[in-house]
């Protein structure tokens, strides 16, 4: 028995030497990507964003504290919001809440009823005491409870078409852990004013489905095993995308994976969201090919918390976004126009 403990023992101490060691090369990996990043890529953005050098840098994750920038820099300010413009939008949300503490009886404003913006404030609140609960740094009394609040205010009173989506809170989270809030909310804005964002978050049934559709083609190319499987229980792609797209994974995903599936969806744009979805499927292929639609369904909903860095990039990496000789953006194009020629076929007009 002795003997047996002493063997555990050195097992183990080998097995804690592994991960030091392991541990101690990725921080040094980090430090000296981040010396490439300050020195030569950032000074030199335009002209080397899209060179295969930094590509590939990227791809292994971007070091912590060159991030937020490379984040900021590659979503773009398209809407040309300023850090004045934030201020302006956040007064409003302060006047607002004000008001609503005092009465309710507000006319509409820009469109939207009191109602739909009280349901909207309400929710926020909500929804942000649900956000990264086991940090504790969102929620009331924690050191960024404010700053999540104001920037999810001002982005209503933005976007009064939009309002507050559940979700949100979790996206503008992770960018108030790599940004400054006037910054962090810039990225936000034109983030979710990117077309996939902007279709889920307005709930666009149409094109979510064409989402789905361009997603299924990708399915069935690159796990045809498993797509069968899904089908044969007709269970689709909305019963677990949605919640990934919604939260851009950072619900989904331990937090420092999700930040490694950020740095790679500012670089490749939605595609990589899908592809990332892809990875996962393929990583748990074996147990998701044993189980029934109801557990399928339930371990989409809620995946393993071990899962890691290196093994789900493994998976996303061996993921082909290529059908026959179609790209991500060639599919998604051919799916809208069939869409729209199959809308066409079943218009009335053309039947009488």
């Amino acid at each position: 028995m002795v003997a047996e403990a002493k063997k555990r023992e050195i097992k183990e101490a080998h097995k804690r030497k592994k991960i030091m060691k392991e541990r101690f090369k990725q921080e040094e990996n980090i430090a000296s990507a981040m010396v490439i990043w300050i020195n030569e890529i950032l000074p030199n953005w335009e002209v080397m964003r899209s060179t295969r050098r930094v590509r590939e840098l990227w791809w292994q994750g971007l070091p912590p504290s060159v991030r937020g920038k490379v984040w900021s820099l590659a979503v773009g300010n398209e809407l040309n919001i300023t850090p004045e413009l934030y201020e302006i939008f956040l007064s409003r949300a302060k006047e607002r809440w004000k008001s609503f503490s005092e009465t309710s009886s507000e006319n509409d404003t820009e469109g939207v009823s009191v109602a739909d913006r009280e349901a909207s404030l309400e929710l926020i609140k909500l929804d942000i005491s649900r956000t990264f609960p086991s940090l504790y740094i969102f929620q009331k009394g924690g050191p960024y409870h404010d700053v999540l609040h104001s920037i999810l205010g001002a982005y209503t009173c933005y976007r009064p078409d939009v309002g507050y989506v559940q979700g949100m809170s979790f996206i503008a989270a992770v960018l108030i852990l790599n940004l400054e809030e006037a910054d962090a909310f810039i990225a936000f804005a034109n983030l979710l004013n990117k077309p996939c964002q902007l279709a889920f978050f307005r709930v666009d049934h149409s094109m979510m489905l064409k989402y789905f559709a361009t997603f299924e083609v990708f399915f069935e190319e690159n796990l045809s095993k498993l797509f069968l499987h899904f089908k044969s229980y007709s269970l689709t792609p909305d019963i677990y995308l949605i919640d990934w797209i919604f939260t851009l994974y950072s619900k989904s995903l331990p937090l420092d994976l999700a930040c490694r599936v950020w740095d790679v969806f500012c670089r490749d744009g939605e595609e990589f969201l899908f592809r990332t979805g892809l990875g996962i499927l393929r990583l748990y292929e074996d147990i998701l090919l044993q189980m029934d639609f109801i557990h399928i369904a339930q371990f989409l909903t809620k995946l393993p918390e071990d899962i890691t860095s290196e093994k789900l990039f493994s998976c996303i990496a061996a993921i082909q976004m290529q059908n026959s000789t179609k790209k991500w953006t060639q599919v998604f194009a051919s799916v809208m126009k069939d869409i729209k020629e199959g809308d066409k076929n079943n218009s009335p007009a053309l039947k009488s």
